[in-house]
């Protein structure tokens, strides 16, 4: 170990323009009626998503706390969900979440996550509030940005002439050869379409602008309500700066059985896949029933700093990385 091995990589005034961040996302919502919250880090039920690993540790206290294996969040949003279908209304939490095996200039295993529900609204509505509050933290550094929003098929016609919610698996794996060099033998549709945007879009999209992308296929749902419609779309948006990803929003599914089947589906393909296999969050199930008609957004902190600062590694705006924790 090197002699100053134990200081911070980050200069202190950015991070003290971090804490300054903070104070304005706070009076952000503030005004505007949404309340702040905090919710549990460690939960007896973990991600099922097959694209996100989870911390796990086991609690050695008693038994009547409930089961000994616990996982550490990858996000706020199911306890978060469960408030607001509690009737909390409007509410947000800004605090750490963990996914393992995530590091690098973008990634950190741990990292501050910024998500909040609004009831009543729909992933569009919620889309423009994420944006005026990205360009308010803009502002604050005397510094601007474009914006423009744009369907998920619109970017994949303008860039790459097919449309991604009909091209088939061969004219999706031909994209794909024209902007990567790597073997699609296997991959999914899914798979295909998320190449083609992080190789093809995503570096297009101008560091100056703000770029809304709304209406994914109905295949990455996730959490969103699918709108039907003669091509369905998931009600789901993605925020980014330049190519660098913000924000992920959803016009929020509320019907459990749907729920269930989803969860039942990611734990089929994290087994195909030898990966561990969470248990279903039949607390969450419970509240998705009662959840009312809202849109939900988290919001990568560390990555907005990164942006508006204009730093090129996460470990430049925080205290200290994970190599140095």
């Amino acid at each position: 170990m090197a002699k100053d091995e134990w200081r911070t990589s980050a200069d202190h005034r950015l991070l003290r323009q971090r804490a300054y961040v903070y104070r304005y996302i706070r009076e952000f919502f503030h005004e505007r009626d949404v309340t702040e919250v905090e919710t549990p880090i460690l939960s007896r039920a973990g991600n099922t998503d097959p694209n996100i690993s989870s911390f796990t540790l086991d609690f050695s206290g008693h038994s009547n706390a409930g089961p000994s294996k616990r996982w550490l969040r990858t996000s706020p949003e199911f306890p978060l969900k469960r408030l607001v279908a509690g009737g909390m209304g409007d509410c947000y939490e800004m605090g750490k979440v963990f996914r393992n095996g995530e590091y690098g200039s973008r990634h950190n295993p741990e990292f501050t996550l910024l998500e909040w529900y609004r009831t009543g609204w729909d992933h569009r509505r919620l889309a423009e509030e994420a944006v005026a509050l990205v360009l308010g933290v803009y502002a604050l550094f005397d510094k601007t940005l474009s914006v423009q929003s744009h369907t998920y098929s619109s970017l994949f016609q303008a860039a790459l002439a097919l449309d991604p919610h009909t091209a088939s698996i061969g004219e999706l794996q031909n994209a794909v050869a024209t902007v990567a060099s790597i073997n699609t033998d296997g991959l999914s549709r899914d798979d295909l379409l998320d190449i083609l945007l992080t190789h093809a879009i995503e570096p297009t999209l101008p560091a100056s602008q703000l770029t809304v992308i709304h209406d994914f296929p109905q295949s990455q749902c996730a959490l969103a309500k699918i709108r039907e419609a003669k091509v369905p779309v998931a009600e789901r948006f993605e925020l980014y700066v330049g190519g660098i990803e913000l924000a992920n929003g959803y016009h929020e599914l509320n019907d459990a059985v749907e729920q269930r089947r989803r969860f039942i589906l990611d734990q089929n393909i994290r087994a195909q896949r030898g990966l561990s296999v969470p248990d279903i969050d039949e607390y969450l199930l419970q509240a998705v029933a009662e959840l009312p008609d809202c849109a939900g957004v988290a919001l990568g902190v560390d990555r907005l700093l990164m942006s508006v600062l204009g730093v090129d590694r996460l470990s430049r705006i925080v205290a200290f990385d994970f190599s140095a924790a």
